[in-house]
């Protein structure tokens, strides 16, 4: 191989692996050895020991002795240790004396990745759909006694096409309409599970369905809409990670509406899975810099953006996802951009 190639393939080599070192910084004060406690989250213990908590994947070493080795659960020891060099923090989960509930702890006892409460309803109640989904669905007609509203073991009345195959429904009101500010594409309309129903009987003459209400976090009105359960995975353990692709988006709604965003507000982008977003994904979020006026050269000139906070991204769909702000220097606030962290 030519000389010149050659230097040039061991420099950038070296720079690869100075860059990866540098990337990869632990915390000043972090601990050797760490007892998971319950409450803790993936983010909290990356964050403990990492300056870039998103390259939990780089730290990370899976030990095949333990069941479960790729989940963490309260009790278990994490050690920090080097494998040719480099950090890595195992589970130690053999050597803890734990109670036997903790010895058979099921996978949902596993620590998550991000604070549950903050998102619970919507890894169960929202979905995002296209339009003509909604218009499709089959609807609420009316209610058992002429109400308006009705609640949990009350009798409704539906009409529209319905799965002869399936029995039991989710009950959905529309909600919000997500629009790309910057292309103006329609990336879909927020759908909230207000209920679930199970189909009792069919008057095919009349074209109107009987269906029992088994559960309502609200009262079901006339007009809601019924869709099938989603077949999807409701996953609640996953791990921050750095997106696999470039990212350029923006944020484009906050839950309730706020005008300043802040930690643990759950918000949509204009991202998803057609951009190779996926769940776990950690994302810097930016905000543009002003417009001042150059009072020695004259003009107006646009200052750069400037990093305002982290997200992880914990639901995707086709167009859009959904993410849960971790990080906030500062009040953040719809259009912020948000790109690789």
């Amino acid at each position: 191989m030519n000389k010149f190639w050659l230097g040039l393939v061991v420099c950038a080599a070296f720079m690869h692996g100075q860059w990866a070192l540098a990337a990869l910084e632990l915390r000043e004060n972090h601990p050797g050895t760490y007892t998971v406690k319950t409450g803790d989250t993936l983010w909290d213990i990356s964050e403990m020991y990492l300056q870039t908590p998103w390259l939990w994947p780089e730290i990370w070493q899976a030990n095949p002795q333990v069941n479960n080795p790729h989940l963490i659960y309260p009790g278990d020891i994490l050690s920090l240790i080097y494998l040719d060099g480099k950090p890595r923090l195992v589970v130690n989960r053999g050597s803890v004396k734990l109670t036997p509930q903790m010895r058979t702890s099921p996978l949902g006892a596993a620590i998550p990745a991000i604070p549950l409460d903050a998102i619970s309803s919507f890894l169960s109640r929202s979905r995002v759909v296209e339009k003509e989904t909604l218009e499709m669905a089959p609807y609420v007609l009316a209610v058992s006694g002429n109400r308006i509203i009705s609640a949990a073991g009350d009798r409704i009345y539906a009409r529209g096409e319905f799965d002869p195959a399936t029995k039991f429904y989710g009950i959905y009101r529309e909600g919000e309409t997500f629009v790309d500010p910057e292309t103006r594409e329609k990336l879909g309309i927020q759908a909230l599970e207000i209920g679930t129903g199970r189909i009792v009987a069919e008057d095919e003459e009349e074209g109107v369905t009987s269906i029992l209400l088994n559960s309502s976090s609200e009262e079901v009105r006339i007009g809601d809409r019924f869709l099938a359960f989603a077949d999807e995975e409701v996953n609640s353990i996953f791990y921050p990670k750095a997106p696999n692709d470039d990212v350029d988006g923006v944020i484009i709604a906050v839950e309730g509406g706020v005008a300043s965003i802040g930690r643990y507000d759950v918000v949509a982008i204009n991202r998803g899975e057609r951009e190779g977003l996926a769940t776990g994904d950690v994302l810097g979020i930016n905000q543009a810099g002003k417009t001042i006026r150059d009072r020695v050269g004259k003009g107006r000139v646009n200052l750069p953006s400037e990093r305002a906070g982290l997200l992880i991204v914990f639901k995707v769909f086709e167009k859009l996802s959904y993410g849960l702000i971790l990080e906030a220097e500062r009040p953040l606030s719809v259009f912020d951009e948000v790109t690789n962290p």
